[in-house]
């Protein structure tokens, strides 16, 4: 009796440690498992007039959360992105699934508010905000464009910006690495007596980078 209980137990958790994104189907209700959170954006990416979806979900994986004093509980898990291409007959299939590229919490001291959305023009707008709820007057948030083509997703813009709470410093940056153009602005969100300073610089023309390369990240970027 005692090796079928633990014939059983070790069953759950094996089927609990299996869960994971559906390849097909019509709703994101039926392509993320339950209990994990999402948001989810849809338009066309590929230009083929179908409707595609992109998910960003978090799972619930017991192992990686922690409930603290009060009850709040903290997930520690790591985001997980998806696009699914649309088919005529409403089926979304999953073309890729990218398990480190979206930064999630890692501490206590974390905050991340991480969100996608799709263009009119069909690019995939992936958005990211970071606060440490201690320890640190920043906040930061970033925005990565990418276009579908020649069969993958290149980065083609990157907007972020870096608040200081405590002074009102502000300091953004936004490239275009199509046009190969830079615009940096410093300015004080608090006192507008402080002058708004803009400079345009060129970057030097490289090769686009795929969605996937390297993990996302809240930092102001260089080029």
């Amino acid at each position: 009796m005692k090796q079928l209980i633990v014939i059983a137990l070790l069953a759950g958790t094996l089927s609990a440690g299996a869960q994971e994104l559906k390849k097909t189907g019509y709703t994101v209700e039926e392509l993320v498992p339950e209990g994990w959170t999402h948001t989810e954006a849809t338009g066309d990416l590929n230009k083929d007039g179908i409707t595609d979806m992109v998910v960003l979900t978090t799972p619930n994986f017991k192992e990686n959360m922690k409930t603290r004093d009060d009850g709040y509980v903290y997930n520690f898990n790591h985001p997980v992105l998806a696009v699914y291409f649309g088919s005529s007959d409403g089926t979304l299939t999953m073309w890729r699934q990218y398990d480190n590229v979206v930064p999630g919490e890692e501490s206590e001291a974390d905050m991340y508010d991480n969100s996608v959305s799709i263009t009119d023009r069909g690019v995939m707008r992936i958005d990211l905000e970071y606060m440490m709820s201690m320890g640190g007057w920043g906040l930061s948030q970033s925005a990565y464009l990418y276009r579908y083509q020649n069969g993958d997703f290149y980065l083609i813009g990157h907007d972020a910006n870096n608040l200081q709470r405590n002074t009102g410093e502000m300091e953004e940056v936004s490239i275009n690495y199509l046009t190969c153009k830079r615009q940096s602005i410093t300015r004080n969100e608090f006192d507008k007596k402080v002058k708004r300073r803009e400079k345009w610089t060129n970057i030097a023309k490289k090769p686009l980078k795929r969605l996937g390369e390297e993990e996302l990240d809240t930092d102001l970027p260089e080029d």
